[in-house]
């Protein structure tokens, strides 16, 4: 988690001046995530077509709740839509069909991997399942702390405590989680934004 947690700090955080470089940096960290993962954990994977359905509906799910979220947050809070700007600012300049691949090629599956499938997995050994939930939850949400954005802050910890819970209550239910966050990461981000 350490690791996860500097790799955050270097790719949100506005007093290092990376922004221009922040998709380059989101795609290497996701394949140290995914070399962690495989070096140090024993995950197993195995898609079929209830997965990927459970995958899909999960994401179009999540989708609808960050929509209905998106309105009630701008009856809320006055800097919300600058701040949801802000997030998909970081995308100005770029190919969306190339941001959208490796959102659904290589970052949302990293991330799903490594926090549920890894590292949700090793805590629930040593601490019990529902402690290793929040456990992961709490730290999920926590790197995303260096954006300094309330928006993208609370984002991940809707979009954790749901994969959270739901590897929770069904472990099993993993690849449908993988599919899932990265179908949720190129739609809200590129395909149907907010």
């Amino acid at each position: 988690m350490g690791i996860a947690a500097v790799l955050w700090f270097v790719m949100f955080n506005p007093w290092l001046g990376l922004n221009y470089w922040f998709w380059s940096l989101m795609a290497a960290s996701s394949v140290i995530l995914l070399l962690l993962t495989f070096d140090y954990g024993s995950l197993k994977l195995a898609f079929d077509w209830k997965q990927i359905g459970l995958g899909v509906a999960l994401a179009a799910v999540l989708w609808g709740i960050f929509w209905v979220g998106d309105h009630i947050s701008a009856l809320i809070f006055s800097f919300s839509d600058t701040q949801v700007g802000n997030i998909y600012a970081m995308g100005d300049g770029r190919s969306a069909g190339i941001l959208a691949a490796q959102l659904l090629i290589l970052t949302g599956p990293a991330e799903e991997m490594f926090w549920r499938g890894f590292v949700q997995e090793q805590l629930g050994q040593r601490t019990g399942r529902f402690t290793a939930m929040l456990l992961t939850l709490a730290v999920y949400t926590l790197i995303h702390i260096w954006s300094f954005n309330f928006m993208l802050i609370m984002a991940a910890l809707v979009a954790g405590a749901v994969w959270g819970l739901l590897y929770w209550l069904r472990p099993q239910w993993l690849p449908a989680l993988v599919i899932s966050h990265a179908l949720w990461d190129a739609a809200v981000f590129v395909i149907f934004p907010i």
